[in-house]
């Protein structure tokens, strides 16, 4: 599968086209349903198989790693808040490669918060109207189905927010609104989207009273599988470097230089801060689940907020120093023999992607609220 992937990368990033063929690599080999329990015929991967397949996928593709690990949040917040009509409905179909399932939160003049919604969700006897437009839709010109952030109804709080699974083909619009055509990121096909129909009632997640579906399911799933994609895009970059050193004949004449030494040291440094902490905050969220405890404590909230920082400062630091250690030629070149002007542009939009500007802020107000200062 991972030929597939590396094949189609710089085509599909070429053209700002999602990567239709790697997607049908993942559902034939049975990745689509890795999520999804084994109870529903899935493959139940915990969280440390989805950080390690995670990893691998980004090395060859990040766009297509993103894609998948996004199916993979959405599957994850189902499964684990899902009505049992929801559940036993979607998940065999999802287990069997049948559904790739886009995330809806965005929404304009908002961003994509979890804990905010404008549109509402509107009752019709046993199911729910929705009419929803939303900015940034990753792979959703593609996808199976959605999973929906709304207002839980016409007199709910903004902040009052439901998710809502609904069939494509029970969506009478599904339009795509603008385009795609971005720096980096480019294959995820992140456009704009309308969505309108309705869907039974049951398809509405069961929220949790304390963390719910935004603390206990997506947002540990998300800075988890987002650190993984980004470690595993700047570790499969600096793979290919070295491979290229080695074989390039720059130390024919003896060994390399100590500055070409120095430069490597601090690059895999940033990538071994980046694993150690990838493994450390995952080991927590599977501790939690094991024991039932909700994730929404203050403590870890910050913990998976600095995983998400330090992810995608430490990976976009190291790939640009292997672009300054690989020169003009092999660092800066589209047409490089290793693909770091890719892997550059696409980590560019790491600090972007739920922006962290405001995770530190998010990150400053909990370090005030602990006093004992409890590392991780």
């Amino acid at each position: 599968m991972l030929p597939v992937l590396r094949e189609h990368a710089a085509e599909v990033d070429a053209d700002a086209r999602f990567p239709v063929e790697s997607l049908n690599a993942l559902r034939e080999q049975g990745f689509l349903g890795l999520p999804a329990p084994v109870a529903h015929g899935g493959g139940g991967a915990s969280p440390a198989v989805f950080a390690d397949v995670a990893q691998q996928l980004a090395g060859a593709c990040l766009s297509t790693a993103q894609i998948w690990a996004m199916h993979f949040f959405q599957v994850d917040a189902i499964a684990r808040f899902g009505t049992p009509e929801l559940c036993a409905d979607l998940l065999p179909r999802v287990a069997r490669g049948e559904v790739y399932i886009a995330s809806v939160t965005s929404e304009r003049g908002r961003g994509a918060s979890l804990f905010e919604a404008d549109a509402p969700l509107r009752p019709d006897g046993d199911r729910v109207v929705i009419e929803r437009t939303a900015p940034v839709v990753t792979g959703g010109a593609h996808a199976d189905g959605y999973l929906v952030t709304m207002r839980r109804g016409p007199d709910s709080s903004r902040h009052d927010v439901a998710w809502v699974y609904a069939d494509r083909a029970s969506l009478k619009r599904t339009d795509v609104v603008g385009e795609w055509n971005t720096l980096g990121m480019r294959a995820t096909e992140s456009i704009g989207m309308v969505l309108e129909g309705a869907a039974p009632a049951h398809n509405v997640l069961r929220d949790g009273e304390l963390g719910g579906v935004a603390r206990d399911s997506m947002i540990p799933m998300s800075h988890l599988g987002w650190a993984a994609c980004w470690l595993g895009a700047a570790r499969g970059a600096l793979a290919d470097l070295v491979r290229w050193l080695r074989k390039s004949g720059k130390f024919d004449d003896g060994g390399p230089s100590d500055l070409v030494l120095e430069r490597l040291g601090r690059i895999r440094l940033d990538l071994e801060l980046t694993s150690a902490y990838l493994t450390r905050v995952r080991e927590r969220v599977e501790s939690a689940r094991a024991d039932g405890r909700s994730l929404s404590d203050p403590c870890t909230q910050l913990q998976l907020n600095s995983l998400k920082l330090a992810a995608s400062e430490l990976s976009f630091r190291a790939v640009d120093g292997m672009i300054q250690l690989g020169g003009l030629r092999v660092g800066y070149l589209k047409n490089s023999p290793v693909a770091l002007e890719r892997v550059f542009r696409d980590l560019r939009a790491a600090s972007l992607n739920h922006a962290n500007d405001g995770l530190w802020v998010g990150v400053g107000g909990l370090s005030l609220m602990d006093r004992s200062v409890a590392l991780i």
